[in-house]
């Protein structure tokens, strides 16, 4: 567990100090940031960038692992796959539903008209004055 999760955080911050240093903001990186830095673009004058990224977080997922509690020597934490995965089977492409056009009152053939809600509330005011003046008399 704590093997992942160093892993998982020297991963992040490997990707997040890149991007600082490309942004101009390598100032404001702690020390221990820049020299893990400075050792990436070593490495990367003598091997392919992508050799030296992985070089680079290995040393800094070894330094979180002691720093986290991890006890011996950093295991082995199976990383990203080397070939990219590409099965795009299940994959559909979003696709916009046509417009449905607005449904008119009387546009269905055999539809009733609907009435109003007033004329309701009125032909049912008109029963109960009814049922009251004619029953209850």
């Amino acid at each position: 567990m704590i093997a992942r999760r160093a892993d998982t955080k020297a991963r992040a911050d490997f990707a997040t100090w890149k991007m600082m240093v490309k942004l101009n903001g390598a100032s404001s990186l702690p020390t221990e940031a820049l020299t893990f830095l400075a050792s990436y673009k070593s490495l990367a004058e003598t091997m392919a960038e992508t050799e030296a990224s992985e070089a680079t977080i290995e040393l800094i997922y070894k330094s979180y692992y002691v720093d986290m509690g991890g006890t011996g020597t950093a295991p082995d934490v199976k990383s990203m796959p080397k070939e990219p995965i590409v099965d795009t089977s299940n994959v559909m492409a979003f696709k916009r539903p046509a417009p449905q056009p607005a449904p008119s009152v009387n546009s269905a053939p055999g539809a009733r008209p609907r009435l109003p809600v007033a004329l309701i509330f009125i032909c049912l005011v008109l029963i109960y004055v009814g049922i009251r003046y004619f029953l209850l008399q």
